[in-house]
């Protein structure tokens, strides 16, 4: 299957001899052992590791360990598994927990790409998943041509709306995940006097809402299960030794996963 990437310096198309795509411009860039390619030239950097830490990278790779979120995984595999794509683009794939499955469910003529800036992330999930094609690249600048997908998909990741259109086909779907209004409620309750619900997100300029469905469930989750939970959320600047402490108290926690799937289209 022939890997369908542009040059992130000159927007010329990649072809690949060996083991490195290159340019008509001779820009190069070379696969890494575990499988990735860096479309993230040094110069476009804005510090010396963007993304995610080595920290939260590992915190994630422990809690995606459980089945905690299997449910999103599936239900996300299957919405877009019945979409039939040709080409589907994950923004902002970490670790590559919802981008494998979603690939594993597809013929194999269906292209799946992963993209992250973070490094360690992208690292990890070729390292670990063999199908979708991944990418250390910018989310607001995709290495890819125009109109090139049929899915876009944006999980718990910023969005950037002018990309997103450029790269979906004009009867393309843009997927985007984020929280429910009681998503992770009970971990709130600890850190805030008076816990607001999430609201539903804004549609992205350009798009219009097609669908908007509510994937809930709670869940027993052990303490130390938790604990990696939080270090993969922004709780992690909040929660202090004190709220850790109070954690420990107990094995087993009651933890409400909340999330909104909503479906739009280029208006």
């Amino acid at each position: 299957m022939t890997i369908d990437y542009r040059c992130p310096i000159c927007s010329e198309a990649l072809t690949q001899t060996n083991n490195t795509l290159g340019c008509i411009n001779r820009h190069q860039f070379d696969f890494a052992k575990e499988g990735y390619i860096n479309l993230l030239p040094v110069q476009f950097k804005r510090s010396k590791q963007p993304g995610d830490n080595l920290d939260m990278v590992q915190a994630r790779r422990a809690f995606f360990a459980t089945s905690h979120y299997h449910f999103l995984q599936q239900s996300l595999a299957a919405l877009i598994t019945n979409k039939a794509p040709n080409v589907v683009i994950d923004l902002g794939c970490g670790e590559g927990f919802y981008t494998h499955a979603i690939a594993a469910q597809m013929p194999d003529s269906t292209q799946v790409y992963g993209l992250d800036i973070s490094k360690p992330a992208v690292k990890y999930a070729a390292k670990r998943y063999e199908k979708p094609h991944f990418s250390v690249a910018s989310s607001k600048d995709a290495p890819f041509k125009d109109k090139q997908a049929n899915v876009v998909l944006s999980i718990f990741a910023p969005v950037f709306a002018q990309e997103s259109a450029r790269l979906l086909q004009d009867d393309g779907t843009l997927i985007v995940v984020g929280p429910g209004p009681k998503h992770l409620f009970e971990l709130k309750q600890k850190i805030y006097d008076n816990v607001h619900l999430h609201e539903a997100p804004d549609c992205p300029q350009g798009f219009e809402v097609i669908e908007q469905t509510l994937v809930e469930d709670n869940q027993a989750v052990a303490t130390d299960i938790v604990e990696h939970l939080i270090q993969m959320t922004p709780f992690a600047w909040k929660f202090k030794a004190s709220h850790y402490e109070e954690l420990s108290r107990k094995d087993v926690h009651d933890i409400t996963f909340s999330f909104l799937v909503t479906q739009y289209q280029k208006v």
